[in-house]
């Protein structure tokens, strides 16, 4: 993103007036995305936007399918442009605003729009990334993106595209934006080129418009000579600054992201812009994630994928061994994209065909800002129109409308910055996924980096290229496995690399089954190849040893005894000790030098003595590396035959080549001295400060032995804390102990057997009451249920257990044992404190006792009924008898009387039931015969008939009565019962002479 206004703009001011006839410009096509809050941002935007800019307009919104969109006439009172609804089939022209139907995605194809079917596969709807991906497809440069106030993440993908083509992007301000999460979301990227208020949008655009950069390109020769001038100036300028070098890059492509740049700025003269690159740093590093293009998404191209995940990765699982790492290799990740898709690849294959391979992917870029994104491993939502539903769920978390990488695919990646035209590869690589990186580079730089891919992939790896790109006229280094997705295998072929990977290291220095040597004690044959690369190194290649690090000799090639030859005394391969004198202070010389500098250095010729002559050599030392172990190879190259010296003659002059052998030798060791005399000075140096940094450290040392010592109270105080913790711990168990067994207590009290089992049935617990109907011993714990025989008449307790854990339901039921017993049994899961189901409880309740009692119940209901059907058969008798007649029980209270006596005595039941005889009616009843013949006849004589008695009854008048008794004796267990008969002969003669009138007057003591 750049919001920096660039130099000076001598353009007016735009306004709705400003005229644009005669502006020659070409269409450019503007895709705006709003969601929630959008419509006043497009309002504004409209506002300001003149009705003869040229461009044209297509607005993507979040669109509700339930309600008719009202957009159209909304948007006609901001703008006096025609305002389309989008129909398939629409072709776009200048001037014009078309929007888009709700249940629709919009793309477009050659400048026309077209209405498709939303993909069902999808989460969520993306409809701004698919229009915005597929304007930048069409349109290229002349694609421009804006992002409007909205939520989530739409159109952040398409914003990516849209740079990629070379499009223009922009994004509303977040503080201006009402809902700030769509431009937010944009703006991270850091892909935007204008974050700014809708108001100033029209105006950038019409300014962008008019640049020379979406003109046809300048076929001037002056003009094109001074571009390419500073055009280089602007490449060293950027290789100087940040130290990447784009020489090999195609220059088109770089031209063209330099004018897209003038364009942004509003700058014609790239000189003006190298100037304004001189003076804004930040522009420098602006340019150079421009120049990147770092644009991708998951699984690009999912054929291409799709092809790797059939073809090509089960054949490399069922190659490796068991131990055997899987390595990957994604040079120019970007933001690393990619590199998660083939990881997610890879694990879902493993985990398909039961393979267990270290999975590595390596993901290399030079942009440190990708590199730093890739890492975090975070994306926004929209890529859930690149990820299936199922692999976002596996795969990623979601947090705050973002997806984040789940940790089992972050940790086989390792991302780091790597320069692929200069830094050291990788090597040992099953699969090189290099896709859309060469088509941006010369084709000097792509044939190199090509067969560099060929020397890093093992024998039968493979690579992977961008559908646009091939291997050009390397067709000898891979075989194409799919030619349409790009997929090509490694052939077998040798390649040398002069320089970069020296025939001595490619070979020599590799272990034996890698350099294809003879494995010790297995003789065979060699190849042509190696044949021939044998005669090449005995007849061309300089005698060279390979030393380590302590100048011991490791192994040698040539006739080295030229120069080299064991000493008297102790043996030792040392090199300097084997060295002779005149070759020994040189060869010290340059050993130190390299060691120091890890650079190839070399001599001019050094004479030594040999065999009465001097030999003249060239010594040149090259560091190489082996694993962590720093080797050394020393070359010797013949300056010619040794010469031999002739006797000197007394007063015969030195010969002048000896002397100048000698004052070279001797101005050798001077310099070597000169370096050894700065080399001390420098290691003085450095051990004062290396003792400046001991005292530091020292005092360091101290403040932290305070600290330890701080830290060792802490420990103190916390390990009586612990003890503390650790004497509730142990009280705690105690009072789980005593719960425990309170349980168990418990549980044998309640005389109901328990039975426990797991998910599998298996026992886990049970009380002793349970061995009433099973045959169950304490060491019956874990086996499964089925495996006893019960004691009830049905065996069914296994597949009702089973129902119950299938279904969750409590089953009751009553069961009977061989010997009588009776027992509800009660069925339920067993839910623990999480509500998860831990298996099933069965309880056992003996139930015999209670069954028998009910029985007896039923019988004496029974009886009852018996006997309340025979009481409504007597009061049905008793209530047909004419005469009044009433029951009274043992202690003389009335238990029934028929309707006569009702009516004839003109009393109620209310009155009259349950009430003693004598307190009826203000006790008329109350009468000394009535007392005589219930308390002293009847208790003897059971029965009495035709006692007459005259009584004056308030209601009814002086009556004369018969009364008949007759006391009842029932069966054992229920209460006696005397009736009572009664018959009027008021007016009629007396029965007997034992009757006597009895006749109330309401005397003082209420009797005659």
């Amino acid at each position: 993103m750049d919001n920096h206004p660039g130099p000076p703009d001598n353009n007016p001011p735009l306004t709705q007036n400003t005229a644009v006839e005669d502006l020659p410009r070409p269409l450019l096509i503007v895709g705006l995305g709003a969601s929630a809050g959008g419509l006043k941002s497009l309002e504004g935007f409209f506002d300001h936007m003149p009705p003869d800019s040229g461009l044209a307009f297509v607005v993507i919104q979040h669109l509700s399918p339930k309600h008719k969109s009202m957009m159209v006439d909304l948007l006609k009172r901001h703008t006096a442009m025609p305002v389309l609804a989008i129909e398939d089939n629409t072709t776009i022209d200048p001037n014009c605003v078309y929007l888009n139907p709700p249940q629709k995605d919009v793309a477009v194809f050659n400048q026309v729009l077209h209405l498709l079917e939303p993909m069902p596969i999808r989460e969520i709807r993306l409809p701004i990334d698919v229009f915005l991906r597929s304007l930048a497809e069409d349109q290229g440069e002349k694609a421009v993106g804006i992002i409007l106030s909205g939520t989530g993440s739409d159109g952040t993908l398409g914003i990516r595209a849209i740079k990629g083509a070379g499009g223009l992007t922009l994004a509303q301000a977040e503080q201006q934006a009402e809902y700030a999460n769509m431009p937010k979301s944009a703006i991270d990227t850091g892909l935007v080129d204008f974050a700014l208020p809708v108001e100033a949008m029209p105006a950038e655009l019409l300014r962008y418009g008019r640049h020379p950069y979406l003109a046809q390109p300048s076929t001037a020769a002056p003009e094109e000579d001074q571009f390419q001038n500073y055009l280089q100036k602007i490449l060293l300028l950027i290789r100087s600054s940040l130290g990447h070098d784009f020489t090999h890059y195609k220059q088109t492509t770089i031209r063209r992201r330099i004018e897209r740049r003038l364009a942004v700025h509003k700058i014609e003269e790239i000189s003006t812009y190298y100037r304004y690159l001189q003076e804004q740093p930040q522009e420098v590093q602006t340019l150079f994630q421009e120049l990147l293009i770092s644009v991708t998404n998951f699984f690009r191209d999912p054929e291409a994928f799709q092809g790797l995940q059939d073809k090509i990765i089960p054949g490399i699982l069922g190659r490796k061994g068991a131990d055997a790492p899987v390595r990957v290799w994604v040079p120019g990740c970007a933001t690393g994209e990619e590199a998660y898709s083939l990881a997610i690849l890879w694990t879902e294959a493993m985990q398909d065909l039961r393979k267990h391979h270290t999975l590595q992917v390596f993901a290399t870029d030079i942009d440190a800002v990708g590199i730093e994104r890739a890492r975090k491993g975070e994306y926004p939502e929209s890529i859930a129109a690149d990820v299936s539903a199922r692999r976002l769920s596996r795969w990623f978390t979601k947090t705050d409308q973002r997806y984040v990488v789940k940790k089992e695919i972050r940790d086989p990646i390792i991302f780091a910055l790597q320069n692929l035209a200069g830094d050291p590869p990788f090597s040992h690589l099953d699969l090189i996924s290099c896709r859309n990186l060469l088509i941006y580079l010369g084709t000097e730089l792509q044939q190199k980096i090509i067969a560099l891919f060929h020397y890093v992939l093992n024998e039968d790896g493979y690579l992977l290229l961008g559908p646009s790109e091939t291997i050009g006229n390397l067709a000898d280094l891979f075989v194409p496995v799919d030619l349409k997705w790009k997929i090509y295998q490694r052939k077998p072929v040798q390649l040398s690399r002069p320089g970069e990977y020296p025939p001595l290291l490619a070979a020599d220095l590799r272990p034996p089954a890698e350099a294809g040597l003879p494995l010790p004690g297995v003789r065979r044959e060699p190849n042509v190849n190696e044949l021939l690369k044998n005669l090449i190194v005995d007849y061309y290649a300089p005698p060279c040893v390979l030393i380590n690090a302590a100048f011991d000799i490791l192994a040698a090639q040539g006739p080295i005894d030229r120069y080299l030859a064991l000493q008297p005394g102790e043996v030792s391969i040392n090199i300097l000790r084997m060295a002779p004198e005149g070759l020994r202070q040189r060869l010290t010389n340059l050993l130190h030098r390299a060691a120091a500098t890890q650079e190839p250095v070399a001599a001019s010729e050094a004479p030594f003595k040999q065999a009465g002559g001097v030999r003249k050599v060239k010594v040149s030392v090259r560091s190489v590396w082996k694993g962590k172990e720093n080797l050394f190879v020393v070359f010797f190259e013949d300056q010619g035959v040794p010469v031999t010296r002739a006797k000197k003659k007394p007063g015969a002059k030195e010969d002048p080549a000896v002397i100048a052998s000698l004052q070279q030798e001797l101005q050798s060791n001077r310099e070597y001295l000169q370096t050894t005399i700065e080399e001390l000075e420098t290691a003085n140096e450095e051990m004062k400060s290396t003792n400046e940094e001991l005292q530091s450290t020292n005092e360091e040392l101290q403040s932290t032995n305070e600290e330890l010592e701080t830290a060792k109270e802490e420990l103190q105080s916390t390990n009586e804390e612990l003890i503390t913790v650790n004497t509730e711990l142990l009280n705690k168990i105690d009072e789980l102990t005593g719960v425990n067994n309170d349980i168990n207590n418990l549980l044998a009290s309640t005389e109901i057997g328990t039975l426990f089992l797991d998910n599998e049935l298996k026992i886990k617990r049970f009380t002793p009451r349970v061995t009433e109907v099973i045959n169950l011993l304490p060491s019956d714990l874990g086996r499964p249920i089925q495996d006893f025989t019960l004691k009830t008449m049905d065996d069914n307790l296994y597949s009702t257990a089973q129902t119950v854990l299938a279904t969750r339901q409590i089953h009751e039921q009553e069961v009977r044992t061989r010997d009588g017993q009776i027992f509800f049994r009660r069925i339920l899961p067993y839910r623990t404190g999480e509500h998860a189901i831990g298996g099933v409880v069965i309880t056992f309740v003996e139930i015999t006792q209670q069954k028998l009692l009910e029985q007896q119940l039923t019988e004496q209901q029974l009886l009852e009924k018996s006997g309340r059907a025979a009481q409504i058969y007597a009061d049905n008798i008793i209530n047909t008898v004419r005469e009044p007649f009433v029951i009274l029980d043992s202690r003389l209270r009335v238990t029934s009387a028929n309707r006569a006596f009702y009516q004839f005595f003109q009393v109620t039941p209310g009155e009259t039931a349950g009430k003693l005889i004598y307190e009826l009616g203000n006790r008329q009843w109350d009468m000394p015969r009535l007392r005589e013949l219930l308390e002293q006849i009847i208790p003897q004589d059971n029965a009495w008939d035709d006692f007459e008695v005259k009584h004056d009854f308030p209601l009814i008048g002086v009556k004369k009565l018969v009364l008949k008794a007759r006391r009842i004796h029932q069966e054992e267990g229920l209460p006696e019962r005397i009736l009572l008969a009664m018959e009027d002969l008021t007016g009629k003669q007396p029965v007997d002479g034992n009757s006597e009138d009895l006749v109330q007057k309401g005397a003082n003591d209420g009797r005659v």
